[in-house]
């Protein structure tokens, strides 16, 4: 069988294109063997895949994951950020799915909720077609964001706080392998899988905390100059002391362990992919 994969930011530029073929002699097959028939076939490859992450549909992939004729799949470098990952809450671990909402939280109506560049849940997941407990803004966009207008989507009679996380590119980076000053930043992402790993962050964070309410995710791509923004996170409950602090917190770190975005920061001497620490494994994908 033949399996078309696609390439993401150090791996992209590695086999210069987004796409490569490989043949394999069995259908299904498993992720380790993938990789070692991408090794043998792209030698330019074979020294990031020793770090590389695998996903299949998108949902991360272990060395023993089956592939099969029709499967999307996708290698790429550990996501741009995650050195600084939130510390566990023992008191509140996560809830099973469809579990921890609070009493008089219904799904919205239809056709409410959802404004431009918003993502509605796929078809039979969570809470229904298009559904989810609480307004949400998820969005991986070039424009510039509007967050009083994001801030206005998240509000609601009940609403009393609304906490938010703003990143910007920083002009100076003390980090050992990149430039000492920015030109810039460029973002790239694995779209599709993006979009549905906020859907899951949100849905962790009310498993967290049942009373935060609204919940923004937003990250910018494309060339961002310095002092531009690139990341927004905002939470939205009653008051300020039911979590909103905490899932915000929340959010932009887990956004920068799960959600497939790199960054290339551009020095006037060089560019450099940036890699995170953190390594998702099958553990990180939403159980179903």
């Amino acid at each position: 069988m033949e399996i078309e994969i696609r390439l993401f930011a150090t791996l992209k530029d590695r086999a210069g294109s987004d796409r490569i073929r490989v043949r394999l002699p069995a259908d299904p097959t498993t992720v380790g063997l993938l990789l070692e028939a991408v090794g043998a076939d792209y030698p330019a490859l074979a020294p990031a895949l020793r770090s590389a992450l695998v996903a299949v549909n998108r949902a991360f992939a272990g060395s023993e994951t089956p592939v099969t004729l029709g499967d999307e799949v996708a290698i790429f470098p550990p996501v741009s950020g995650g050195q600084t990952p939130f510390p566990p809450d023992e008191s509140q671990p996560p809830l099973p799915p469809g579990e921890g909402w609070a009493e008089g939280q219904p799904p919205l109506p239809p056709g409410e909720g959802w404004g431009e560049g918003q993502l509605p849940l796929p078809p039979g997941e969570g809470w229904g077609e298009g559904f989810s407990p609480h307004p949400t803004y998820f969005a991986i966009t070039t424009a510039p964001l509007d967050i009083e207008a994001i801030h206005a989507h998240l509000s609601g009679p009940e609403i009393g706080a609304i906490v938010s996380f703003t990143g910007f590119v920083r002009g100076r980076t003390q980090r050992d392998g990149l430039p000492p000053a920015t030109l810039h930043l460029d973002y790239e992402a694995y779209e599709s899988m993006a979009e549905e790993k906020m859907a899951q962050i949100a849905r962790e964070m009310w498993a967290r905390w049942p009373e935060v309410r609204g919940v923004a995710l937003v990250q910018r791509l494309g060339r961002l100059g310095v002092g531009q923004t690139t990341t927004f996170v905002a939470c939205a409950g009653a008051h300020r002391d039911v979590g909103v602090f905490e899932a915000a917190r929340y959010g932009i770190d887990r956004l920068k362990e799960i959600v497939p975005v790199w960054k290339k920061e551009v020095g006037a001497d060089r560019s450099v992919w940036v890699e995170g620490q953190y390594r998702p494994t099958e553990n990180d994908n939403e159980k179903r």
